[in-house]
C-alpha cells in the first residue's frame, strides 16, 4: 500500500464584495489622476509647440521678455525660480528638521498635539495671506537686515548690491522687492509640508531600537543620532524635495513681493527678480498668439520640473517607511 504523501493544501482566499469594490474604486481613482496629469501635460505640450518652433533652443537661453520686439526667453525666469526656491529651502530645511525632531522626541504629549495642529494650520493658510504679511509686515523690516548683510558680507557675490551701504542717504529702494524677501515668505509656506513628512517618518522609528540605545547608555541626543535620524533619512530627503516642489510653483506670494526684472542674477538682496509662476500670473491676461504660447511653454517647463521633483520625493518617502535605511 502506497503511503499518502503529505502535500500543502492550496488555500483559496475569496474577496468579499466590499474588497472588490474598494479595489476597483482605488484603481479607478488612480487611473483618473494619471489621466488628469497626462491631459495637463498633453495640453501644455500642444500649446507650447508654436513657441518652440518660433524660438527653438533660444527660448531657454534668452533673458529678455519683450513681445514688442518679438524677443521672448525664459533664461532669467528659470534662474530666478531656482534662486528663490533654493534660498527658501536653505531657510526652511533647518527649521523644519528642528521642529519635527522637537515634536517627535522632546515635546510633552499634550504639547505635541497642539504643535501638530498648529503645523497643520500653517499649511492651510492661503498663500495670499503669506504674501500680504511679507509685503506689508516683513519687507519694511527686512530692508535693514538686507543692508546689514550687504555691509558685512557684500564681498560675496550673492550678497552684493549696486549701492554703497555707508552712503549719507540710505537707498532703501535698492533692498526692497528682492529675491530674499520672497524666499523668506516661501520658506514660511513650505516649512509645514517638510515638517509633517519628517515628523511622520521619525515617529515610525522602531521602539525596540530606541530602547536598545538607551540600554547601552546613550543619551536622548545619542539615541536620535544613532536611531531616529538614520531611520528617517529618506523622510528628511523626501520631505525636503516635496517642499522644494511646492516652492518652485508658488505664485501669489511672490507676485505681491518681487519687482519683475528680466535679468540673470544671483544677488538675492537687490531689488528685482522674476519666477515662472509670477511671469505667468502677471502676463497671462494681456497675452495673445505667440506670447501666450510662450507662457504656456514656460508653464510646461515648470510642470515637468515640479512633477519630476515630487515623484522622486514620493518614491524616497515611500521607501523610507520600511526602515531599510536604519543604521545602528
Amino acid at each position: 500500500m502506497t503511503e499518502a504523501i503529505d502535500r500543502p493544501r492550496r488555500l483559496r482566499v475569496g474577496r468579499t464584495l466590499g474588497d472588490r469594490v474598494f479595489r476597483g474604486s482605488a484603481r479607478g481613482f488612480g487611473l483618473i489622476v494619471l489621466l488628469i496629469m497626462g491631459g495637463i501635460g498633453v495640453f501644455l505640450t500642444i500649446e507650447a509647440v508654436p513657441a518652440f518652433r518660433q524660438w527653438g533652443w533660444g527660448f531657454f537661453t534668452t533673458e529678455q521678455w519683450n513681445p514688442e520686439s518679438n524677443v521672448l526667453g525664459i533664461a532669467a525666469v528659470l534662474v530666478g525660480t531656482g534662486v528663490v526656491a533654493c534660498v527658501a529651502m536653505v531657510i526652511a530645511f533647518p527649521l523644519a528638521l528642528g521642529t519635527a525632531l522637537y515634536i517627535s522626541e522632546y515635546a510633552a504629549p499634550r504639547a505635541k498635539r497642539w504643535l501638530i495642529a498648529m503645523i497643520d494650520l500653517m499649511a492651510s493658510v492661503p498663500s495670499v495671506i503669506y504674501g500680504l504679511v511679507g509685503a506689508y509686515l516683513l519687507q519694511p523690516e527686512m530692508v535693514y537686515v538686507s543692508r546689514w548683510l550687504h555691509d558685512m558680507l557684500g564681498w560675496i557675490p550673492i550678497f552684493a548690491v549696486d549701492t554703497d551701504p555707508n552712503a549719507a542717504v540710505f537707498a532703501q529702494s535698492r533692498y526692497t522687492a528682492s529675491a530674499l524677501i520672497a524666499a523668506i515668505v516661501v520658506a514660511m509656506m513650505v516649512l509645514p509640508y517638510a515638517c509633517m513628512v519628517m515628523r511622520e517618518v521619525f515617529d515610525q522609528a522602531p521602539q525596540g531600537e530606541r530602547e536598545a540605545a538607551y540600554a547601552l547608555g546613550s543619551t536622548r541626543w545619542g539615541m536620535i543620532r544613532s536611531v531616529v535620524l538614520p531611520f528617517g533619512r529618506g523622510g528628511i530627503i523626501g520631505g525636503t524635495m516635496l517642499a522644494l516642489g511646492r516652492a518652485l510653483g508658488e505664485t501669489i506670494a511672490v507676485v505681491l513681493i518681487i519687482a519683475p526684472l528680466f535679468e540673470i542674477k544671483v544677488r538675492i538682496l537687490e531689488n528685482g527678480a522674476i519666477t515662472v509662476p509670477s511671469l505667468i500670473a502677471t502676463r497671462y491676461g494681456e497675452s495673445v498668439g505667440l506670447q501666450l504660447s510662450a507662457l504656456l511653454a514656460a508653464g510646461l517647463v515648470l510642470f515637468v520640473v515640479t512633477l519630476i521633483t515630487n515623484s522622486i520625493a514620493a518614491v524616497i518617502v515611500t521607501r523610507s517607511r520600511s526602515g531599510a535605511n536604519t543604521e545602528i
